[in-house]
């Protein structure tokens, strides 16, 4: 039987009211520098190659100097944008379930910020020499472009309409996210208030290879005494590598008789 809650996963609501302002805090200048990321990178890069792609093979000779330096830029505000990123994903805390929001957060901001970047960049793109055939090579014949000159030739609209497709479909799975956790902190608070406590036993302990902010991630089967007899629960325990848990320990368990899927495992304060 699995249980409903499980050990580093429950969070204070205070502190979850603090990983939420965090992630606006971090998201809006995250956002920004995406955006800049985006339109430093749609008109050094991908306009460039677009241009060689197509028909203008020299793109890079007279445009090297703007576009170098857009390049520059670029590499800059990624740089920031991912250091911001990162931060929102360890100002989630350590419950795996803020962690999973503050990925979907911080996937969301990257992907508006290159969308709202893009779409400014869009009317800047440089027009090619030649529409609808590649520039004649010496005494040849001009070749007519292929499907995928095309789909390269619309790419400056393409670009942003990806990206904002990718944030429309983030933002539905972060309401989503934001809806589960919700309900989730309120049964854990509803339990963690009127829930009845015991102590329980670990029987069994796996490690599963998974560490969350540097710390190790465990499977436990728990052992616990109930008004109707013994029951067992297998979950997860997230400690730190000075508390890992081992088969034997005593842990407290907190139950709702009423719904058996409704258990929460903590370690014991020594």
């Amino acid at each position: 039987m699995f249980s409903l809650f499980a050990f580093g996963m429950s969070d204070d609501p205070e502190e979850t009211r603090a990983s939420s302002r965090r992630l606006w805090l971090l998201g809006l200048p995250a956002t920004l520098a995406w955006a800049v990321a985006g339109w430093s990178g749609a008109l050094g890069l991908l306009d460039g190659f677009r241009l060689m792609s197509l028909n203008r093979v020299g793109a890079w000779g007279a445009d090297a100097g703007p576009a170098g330096s857009l390049v520059l830029f670029f590499s800059l505000s990624v740089t920031v944008a991912s250091s911001l990123g990162f931060a929102m994903l360890w100002g989630g805390g350590m419950s795996l379930r803020r962690m999973g929001i503050s990925f979907r957060a911080s996937s969301l901001a990257a992907a508006l910020g290159v969308t709202l970047g893009s779409g400014v960049a869009a009317p800047s793109w440089t027009p090619p020499e030649s529409v609808g055939e590649r520039l004649a090579f010496l005494d040849g014949k001009a070749e007519p472009w292929s499907d995928a000159d095309w789909v390269v030739y619309y790419e400056p609209f393409l670009v942003p309409a990806v990206a904002g497709l990718i944030a429309l479909v983030l933002i539905v799975v972060l309401l989503r996210s934001f809806l589960r956790a919700a309900e989730a902190d309120d049964r854990e608070q509803a339990l963690l208030r009127s829930g009845r406590q015991v102590t329980g036993f670990l029987t069994r302990v796996d490690f599963t290879n998974v560490w969350i902010m540097g710390n190790p991630r465990f499977a436990v089967t728990v052992r616990f005494p109930t008004e109707t007899g013994e029951r067992e629960v297998v979950t997860t325990m997230i400690t730190s590598l000075f508390q890992a848990p081992s088969q034997g320990s005593a842990v407290k368990v907190r139950y709702d008789p009423t719904d058996p899927k409704a258990v929460l495992v903590e370690p014991i304060s020594l």
